[in-house]
């Protein structure tokens, strides 16, 4: 018979081991042993690796009234969601429920263990799936399953090579003064070898800055050099540390630096003069707010510095002021413009095949402070308000390729020839199809772009004859991994007089009554693909709406102003009032010649057998019809001399400004940036999580705020992120940082590669106490007694 085990209870004195429940019911820790203490008597104890009989102390604290969920759930670092979900199970299938269900788990591979092994092998030597299949007499699907995609296409996907540090196998301390190791990319097998990103020869290798400190807790030296002037950038200098927050951010660093930002910026900006808080600091911790959501410099507040400079290799991280003398400190050299072209170029070169289909499209930001600026429409509020318009151009997989800032009030048909050069800037000879909406409407302007080698795909703007509902055609196809269906007619149509000639689809929508009209330059393309393309379009407006909730895309970055070209033209409020009053007239003169005919036509000849006799018994409604017509006559003549544009200097004698763009132009790059890492991340994930689709971003929220455990080598920066939510999300952000590991990513300005893992959950054991090893050693004693 087995013993109960004696467990002594610690003294009162070591109040650390003590967790209060509340006033009646504490939780006692020693060791590896937990009891449950009510009322001064112990009801529960059990082992802290014993899963399922934690879960059990949690249900009976709630179901005996002891404690409240949310007591429970704050003493035992859980959710109340999850102590709901216990109490479910419990209440569903006993102590059985609490554990896991017996039989084939759920996704386990069903597999004979060596056949298993030998595929490992194989796959460790460097073969692809489809030499594998071959080997074995399988076909590639089964070992897909088996194993996953092949690591060489998950990282085609981003164009993402092996990044190695030559003086890798070389230890070398952390705070090193000599010259950074040249970065180049490692050989791969050809089975499984990914292509390489076009790299600039002449760009420099990242710096190393030098340190004094030996303390990567204190940085008094340095940012003493700082103050002297003789430290342009403190060098990241990181510690262990157990449970750091936000350390999951770092799975974004292998996008960062493959872009290109920082040697692009050093390129353009140089050094941002002496400072601890250089330019690379400070563009990496923009980069690692935005995928924080910290959407504004002043939510720094919130953060706790230290916290934060632990992710940074900083003692502290900037703080508001700082970073704003920072963002100063950029904006200064008006490059923004130029960074963003560059980056665009480095986009196109590792994601070329996305880039046939082009969406462009404006958005507006309303300005609701003090200042006196321009008026634009926003549309999703149906009104005329101050605002700023940046055009933004996503490529096919609705990914944001290119940010332009436009002049205020410019329409999209105006301001497409400058974003066209801007586009042949970045992505070369090559022929693309630009997508829009009808802002862009205009036949001139869509031959222009034809013989400058682009193709258009909009919606047709004003009337046309519909189409019979019996001439259209039920198409239906599998685009991009999803069937959609359509009812289309296809047709050539001419404008220009006929010197314009494109093509028409028109889509019937379900309700047979509304058709939309698409043209398009493309003949190349099936009618139901042109249609899809045309309404993907919404994925620009989803982006829209993603980064002004996420991001905070319309929030002010500062509260300058800039003077504006008081040369520059806008329709003229004279004009426009005068026009208003024209329809209100006409619409007056329509009303009174309504009723003026049917008063001629109710007339009875036998009264009044005489016109002239109709108009003095109707001479009152004559005079108002006579009225209303001098009334519009006169408002015509009167707006003849009034010009449809005014110079803006002529409508206020005060200076005319503008808010300033270059600030906000930058950090909208850099959050642009931020989405792409998101992207880049998700298309990985694909291959690992069912549902990347519906709850992929929502996963990587979870994985960047995640806090993990750092650990300091010679050569090595090691990232231990906490277990997820869920078992499958753990498996999936595992397989992540696998991938992540094969790009060698070295940590900016240092010479510390990069190595990712997340912590297993804890195991789940049998609901009585004593560890699974304790409980096999007390069997064999009993069976041997």
């Amino acid at each position: 018979m087995n013993k109960q085990l004696a467990l002594e209870l610690p003294a009162a004195a070591l109040s650390n081991t003590v967790v209060v429940i509340n006033a009646r019911c504490t939780l006692r820790a020693e060791e590896d042993q937990r009891v449950i203490v009510v009322g001064g008597l112990a009801v529960f104890h059990y082992c802290a690796a014993d899963a399922v009989a934690e879960a059990y102390a949690m249900v009976m604290l709630v179901d005996s009234g002891f404690a409240q969920q949310s007591e429970v759930a704050q003493a035992f670092g859980k959710s109340e969601r999850t102590i709901r979900r216990q109490q479910g199970r419990y209440a569903q299938a006993g102590m059985v429920g609490l554990g896991r269900p017996e039989g084939w788990r759920r996704g386990r591979r069903r597999i004979a263990g060596k056949r298993l092994r030998i595929i490992h092998r194989l796959k460790s030597q460097g073969l692809s799936n489809r030499a594998i299949a071959q080997r074995l007499g399988v076909s590639e699907m089964a070992i897909r399953k088996l194993v996953g995609p092949s690591r060489g296409e998950e990282l085609k996907q981003l164009g993402l090579g092996t990044i190695v540090s030559t003086a890798a196998s070389e230890p070398a301390p952390v705070s090193a003064s000599s010259a950074a190791a040249p970065i180049c990319w490692a050989e791969e097998p050809a089975q499984a070898s990914a292509p390489r990103p076009q790299h600039r020869e002449d760009a420099e290798p990242e710096p190393v800055p030098m340190s004094l400190d030996a303390d990567a807790s204190d940085r008094t030296f340095d940012r003493q050099m700082a103050y002297l002037g003789l430290l342009d950038d403190a060098a990241p200098m990181f510690r262990d540390g157990s449970q750091v927050p936000g350390v999951g951010v770092l799975l974004a660093l292998p996008y960062l630096v493959h872009s290109g930002m920082l040697q692009i910026a050093r390129r353009f900006y140089g050094e941002i003069g002496p400072a601890f808080y250089g330019l690379r600091t400070t563009l990496l911790t923009l980069f690692l707010m935005a995928l924080l959501r910290i959407q504004r410099p002043e939510q720094l507040k919130e953060r706790d510095p230290a916290a934060f400079g632990r992710v940074l290799g900083l003692d502290r991280a900037p703080e508001v002021k700082t970073l704003r003398r920072q963002l100063g400190r950029l904006a200064a050299h008006h490059h923004a413009a130029e960074l963003g072209a560059e980056l665009a170029r480095v986009r196109v070169a590792q994601r070329g095949d996305l880039m046939g289909f082009l969406y462009v499209d404006g958005h507006v930001r309303a300005y609701h402070g003090e200042r006196s600026i321009s008026k634009a429409y926003v549309a999703r509020r149906h009104l005329a308000m101050p605002a700023t318009t940046d055009y933004w151009i996503n490529d096919r997989g609705g990914d944001p390729l290119l940010l332009i800032t436009a002049d205020i009030d410019a329409s999209l048909a105006k301001a497409l020839p400058h974003l066209l050069r801007q586009v042949r800037e970045a992505i070369g000879d090559e022929r693309v199809t630009i997508v829009f909406d009808r802002g862009g409407w205009s036949p001139k302007l869509f031959r222009s772009m034809i013989e400058q080698g682009f193709d258009i795909l909009t919606y047709r703007k004003g009337k046309s004859r519909l189409i019979n509902e019996r001439r259209f055609v039920h198409r239906r196809a599998k685009l991009d991994g999803h069937w959609v269906s359509y009812d289309l007619h296809d047709q050539p149509v001419r404008f220009l007089k006929g010197k314009l000639r494109v093509r028409q689809i028109t889509r019937l929508c379900e309700d047979g009554q509304h058709q939309t009209q698409i043209i398009t330059s493309r003949w190349d393309l099936r009618d139901i693909e042109v249609a899809y393309r045309m309404f993907e379009r919404w994925r620009q407006e989803n982006f829209f709406k993603y980064m002004r909730e996420e991001f905070l895309l319309d929030a002010l970055v500062d509260y300058k102003i800039e003077p504006e070209d008081p040369t520059r033209t806008i329709p003229n409020p004279e004009r426009r009032a005068l026009d208003k009053q024209i329809r209100a007239a006409r619409a007056e003169l329509a009303q009174t010649e309504r009723e003026y005919g049917a008063a001629a036509a109710d007339n009875t000849e036998q009264h009044r057998p005489t016109m002239r006799g109709f108009k003095i018994a109707y001479g009152k409604l004559g005079k108002q019809l006579r009225a209303a017509r001098e009334h519009l006559n006169k408002l015509i003549d009167k707006r003849r001399n009034v010009p449809q544009r005014v110079e803006i200097r002529d409508l206020s004698e005060r200076t005319v400004v503008k808010l300033a763009t270059e600030r906000k132009h930058l950090t909208d790059i850099i959050k642009m940036l931020a989405y792409q890492a998101e992207s880049d991340l998700l298309n990985l994930l694909r291959a690992y999580y069912l549902r990347a689709e519906q709850e992929g971003r929502t996963l990587l929220h979870e994985l960047l705020a995640a806090s993990g455990d750092i650990k300091v080598t010679d050569n090595e920066l090691q990232i231990t992120l906490a277990s997820l939510s869920s078992p499958h999300r753990t498996r999936a952000a595992q397989a992540l940082c696998e991938l992540l590991d094969q790009t060698a990513t070295v940590f900016p300005g240092s010479r510390l590669r990069l190595r990712f893992a997340v912590r297993p959950p804890p195991c789940i054991g049998l609901a009585f106490p004593g560890t699974p090893a304790h409980r096999s050693t007390a069997a064999a004693t009993v069976q041997a007694s």
